[in-house]
């Protein structure tokens, strides 16, 4: 980069746009991180960082040394030389919701200035980018798109709490709507990343996140089918799997668990088959079913615990359970799809008593009507079941081995008499 700082606003300032702000910030850019919930830009403002993989020691040196600043007002906009959109794309009864996508277009549109780039990186179905996007910046601007400013689309690749694989180190697929654009869009994440990948277009970028996870739906849809087959064959799953990834070709370990989560699993393969639908008129037979399978996950695990009361002489009706990690993936807070809201959900309903232990889960997402414990002796010995849901690596739970409850292990950590694992 040049020494005069260039200006980045990066739109969203969640799990994917504030690890993308704080990674320009160290760089040399100039960041504007727009958030639109209150609460989180007063936490922002404060140096408190609510994303896992962002210390709150570095949110605070850059907002400290001015390299960033977080704003609800688009006015601090004005003058950028590149935007990234990082905005939610939610399903809304099975349907794609770009409303945040929308919105975000049309107010940045009117800062839109000559030889800007314009990203986007939430993750939406093929077409986006030129469809939606460009119609919504061309007519706020008055500016052409691919001649008087650029615009790409780069699909997001975090993965929270994985200390291998950062933002830094994960290739970065990149593409523009035409060479000019990807020109700018590839320079924007050379500064930033390792290695950059570039695509022909904006379509196959953003084919290329829903593979990417519909890949993942589908081989976790069939390891969680064969568990269930095989916990009722009496086969151990677990080892079955282990054994196969003994296989140096032709086979990728995956393995069952309660229910996928997050925004990627349970949305993204949703947002190829609609569009497989609206366009071609067919039905994306693999991920539909891969839907159904995962969905009821949740299902499963309420059952399997259903059975273990059972054999202790209760009933699901009155009975506590202890759920043990309410976020979606070890290690994170985000609760976002995650199988516990279902898992709490029938839980209710068939009149189960809550207690869940999550240091992870901040206390504004906590789920109503299920009490805050700590994972101890104390909680355990109130308990008459226990669910290890999410298996965080700060949470003790070999305290679950060896208790006198019995519990339902859906992550393969526990071993020990009073243990089912799913």
């Amino acid at each position: 980069m040049s020494e005069t700082k260039r200006k980045l606003v990066v739109i969203g300032q969640g799990y994917v746009g504030l690890p993308v702000a704080m990674r320009a910030a160290q760089v040399g850019y100039s960041v504007v991180g727009l958030e639109l919930d209150r609460a989180r830009l007063e936490r922002l403002r404060t140096g408190d960082s609510y994303v896992d993989d962002v210390a709150s020691s570095v949110l605070a040196e850059h907002i400290a040394s001015g390299e960033y600043a977080a704003s609800d007002d688009y006015g601090r906009a004005s003058g950028f030389d590149v935007a990234v959109i990082t905005v939610p794309t939610p399903l809304r009864e099975s349907v794609p919701d770009l409303s945040f996508v929308e919105s975000s277009a049309t107010s940045l549109a009117p800062h839109v200035k000559r030889g800007a780039a314009v990203i986007l990186e939430s993750t939406t179905y093929p077409g986006t980018t030129e469809e939606l996007l460009i119609p919504i910046l061309e007519a706020g601007s008055g500016l052409k798109a691919g001649d008087d400013f650029f615009v790409g689309y780069s699909p997001e690749r975090i993965d929270p709490g994985n200390k291998t694989w950062g933002f830094v180190e994960t290739p970065k697929v990149v593409s523009g709507i035409n060479v000019k654009s990807l020109e700018h869009v590839r320079s924007f994440y050379d500064d930033l990343v390792e290695t950059t990948v570039p695509v022909s277009g904006t379509k196959e970028a953003e084919l290329t996140k829903l593979l990417e996870n519909t890949f993942r739906h589908v081989n976790i849809a069939l390891v969680n089918e064969l568990a269930i087959f095989a916990h009722q064959l009496g086969v151990d799953i677990w080892e079955s799997i282990d054994a196969a990834a003994t296989k140096p070709f032709g086979f990728m370990k995956f393995t069952p668990g309660p229910g996928v989560g997050g925004h990627c699993l349970p949305v993204d393969p949703s947002y190829l088959s609609w569009e497989v639908r609206r366009k071609l008129g067919r039905n994306f037979r693999f991920v539909e079913l891969a839907n159904d399978l995962n969905e009821h996950m949740p299902d499963y695990v309420v059952a399997r615990v259903t059975s273990l009361l059972n054999s202790n002489r209760l009933v699901v009706n009155g009975a506590k359970v202890l759920l043990v990690g309410l976020a979606y993936k070890k290690n994170t807070g985000d609760t976002r799809e995650a199988p516990s809201t279902r898992i709490i959900e029938l839980l209710k309903e068939y009149g189960a008593t809550l207690l869940a232990a999550d240091e992870h889960v901040e206390g504004n997402r906590w789920p109503t009507g299920v009490e805050r414990v700590k994972l101890d002796a104390e909680s355990l010995a109130r308990a008459d079941v226990a669910i290890l849901i999410t298996d965080h690596d700060d949470s003790d739970v070999a305290l679950l081995e060896g208790a006198s409850l019995p519990v339902l292990d859906s992550r393969n950590r526990l071993r020990g008499d009073n243990i089912e694992r799913l």
